[in-house]
Order: C-alpha cells, then structure tokens, then sequence
C-alpha cells in the first residue's frame, strides 16, 4: 500500500489527540499538518495543547514541535501539503459545513468526525463493516462540488456504533421497533474528570441533540443510493434516551429488540459470531479481528474491562434474554473516541485509501 501525507485539522481537541496517537505509527497514513484555530496557530503542538492533552499516553515526540496552523486561514496551503485532512473542529454547524467544503473544492478530501455533513444527501456517512458500498455515492458528490480529487466523507455518531453493529446482522429477520438507551461517557463531550468534576458522582439524563441523532443516522446508515443522493431506510422505527454517565471512556447501550420472524437466541448469538464486514475481508490496519463479541457473564460488557478489545475496534455485547414487551433485550459497549470517533475515521480512510478515492 502506498504511504498518504494527512492533516488533522481540530488537532488540539480530545478527538485531534486521538487521532495523532492513532496516526503516530500508522503504517500508511504520516502526520504532516496539525491545524486549529487562530488561538493555537503558530505555536508548537505541544505549546499549543498544553494542559488541554488529555490522552493516557504522552504526546508523541513526532508532532511535539510541529508549528500548528490555522485551520481556516492557512487552508489552501494545508490542502497543498496534504494527500487528505481528519476533520474533529470545534465550530458551529454551519462553520463546520462552510470548512469541510472548501477544503474539498481545494481538492483535498475530508474524512470527518463531525455532525455538520451527515445528513447531506451526497455525503457517505460510513461504519466501514456496514455500509461501505456508501462511498460509491463520492463521484456524485464531486460532480455537485465540481472537483477531481476532492469530497467529504463521515462517520457516524459515536453513541450509534454501540449499537447498531449488533442489530445490523439481525435485519434478514425483519427488524420492526428498536429502543436503545445509550450511558454515555464524558469524553464525548471533550471532558476529563479534571475538567469536569461536576460529573463526578453524578448523571444527566440529557445530551443535547444526541436522541434525534441516534435515532436517525441508523436509518441513513442503513440507507442505499439512487441516483446522486443516499435514500435513508423507513425502517425500522427507532427510540433512544441518551444519558451522560460519569464514565471516563466507553459508551454503553440497552437495547430492546421487535422482529417481524423472531429468530432463536442461539441464532442469533451465531449471527454475531460470524459476522464480518469489508475490514475484516481486507484486513485493513484498524480493524478489529473480531468485530462483534459476546461475553456469556451476566456483569459484562463492563466500560472498564472492555472498551479497549481488540484497540477499543470492537464491539461487545452480552445479557440477550427474551424481554416481555419486546422480543429480545441485551447490553452493548463500544469505546467512544476510537471505534466511536477517530479510530472509525481512521478505519474509514483505510477503506478509502484501499478503493483509490485519495489517489
């Protein structure tokens, strides 16, 4: 595989972190631009990030000096420096959208960690085990925007790949209603316990605009392409309640299950033991071995114990039992900032990098 130049643009966030530990010693993505805003433009990354660095790990000495540039201001240089730019800023929506489309008419392709483009009607939104056929929609989208190179390309909300990896091998048996409750850790808001001790011993039972993105993006994800644009599936119907947890890392979910052909636990726990996606096929560099795992103790997936299987790629599920309102219940867990965030970036950019979509 032949080796990428790549841009972090948001690098000084806690997703931006990720990134860079994740691209450190990638083997074909190499670090050579790390943007932000005005305020951190200019200084070396780790004069930049200072106290802000809230990964386990130190800040790699590859990146410690590298003079950070501005995001916005400096993007025709960036975009001339670079094969394609991680996307995790901090901006309004419409920021963000403005952003991401220009990088991509200066022909540098986006492979984004935020909200902004999800609902574009040309824009994958892609869980590369999943829906990796989404990407075909690109020459679509470069035809709207005019470019050769050029698109942008998104992950999915972090709270849905807790669960929907585990539903998405169950829909040959019709899934009809599904109800997910999702305690969700503090790093999805960018916070540590340092920098949010109000969490401590505490839970808010409201993420602002989290229950209609985890309620919708699963039917985009399980949507399919006519023409130039990604139909979002109509079913099945889904309801969530979305919960901040003082968690450090990992997202869990409750998830209740109606199928229209109720298939047997057993079933069911083979489907998700011999489910693997396009990752797997090609095993790309992220990806998980196993991606689905089940844990038969009735106290697991447990946040601590689990969020880092397999690089925190995969995901775990246990507890199915048959439910008296719906069919079947069962606990989900994925870690939030590297399946949920950069490591699905990441895993998705090997997906692209391996079709020729940055060539």
């Amino acid at each position: 595989m032949k080796n990428y130049n790549v841009g972090i643009i948001g690098a000084t966030g806690m997703v931006g972190q990720r990134f860079i530990l994740l691209l450190a010693n990638h083997p074909w993505f190499k670090i050579k631009v790390l943007a932000a805003s005005p305020r951190s433009a200019g200084k070396p990354y780790s004069e930049a990030v200072g106290k802000k660095w809230s990964m386990d790990d130190p800040i790699p000495e590859s990146v410690k000096d590298m003079i950070v540039m501005d995001a916005t201001a400096d993007k025709e240089k960036i975009a001339s420096m670079v094969d394609f730019v991680f996307c995790a800023v901090d901006m309004k929506k419409d920021e963000i959208k403005a952003l991401e489309e220009a990088y991509a008419k200066l022909e540098c392709p986006v492979v984004s960690n935020n909200s902004a483009n999800r609902f574009t009607p040309d824009v994958p939104m892609v869980v590369p085990e999943i829906n990796p056929e989404h990407i075909d929609i690109i020459p679509a989208q470069r035809k709207r925007l005019g470019t050769k190179r050029g698109f942008i390309a998104v992950k999915s909300n972090c709270s849905i790949q807790s669960y929907v990896p585990a539903l998405h091998p169950l829909r040959k048996y019709g899934i009809k209603a599904v109800l997910a409750c999702t305690y969700q850790a503090i790093s999805g808001a960018g916070k540590t316990f340092e920098s949010w001790p109000e969490m401590v011993d505490n839970l808010i039972p409201y993420i602002g605009g989290e229950e209609e993105k985890s309620e919708k993006e699963p039917l985009k994800v399980w949507g399919r392409i006519e023409g130039d644009k990604i139909v979002v599936a109509d079913s099945p119907a889904i309801t969530t309640q979305c919960l901040r947890v003082p968690v450090s890392n990992g997202h869990t979910a409750a998830v209740f299950v109606k199928f229209e052909n109720k298939p047997t636990i057993e079933q069911i726990l083979k489907d998700w033991k011999e489910f693997a996606g396009v990752p797997q096929e090609l095993k790309l560099p992220s990806a998980p071995k196993q991606f689905l795992n089940y844990f038969e103790e009735n106290d697991r997936p447990q946040a601590k114990l689990d969020r880092n299987l397999e690089g925190g790629m995969a995901i775990s599920m246990g507890r199915l039992r048959e439910d008296t309102q719906y069919d079947y219940k069962f606990v989900c867990l994925s870690h939030n900032t590297l399946r949920g965030a950069a490591g699905g970036g990441v895993l998705m950019a090997e997906l692209l990098a391996v079709k020729g979509y940055f060539d």
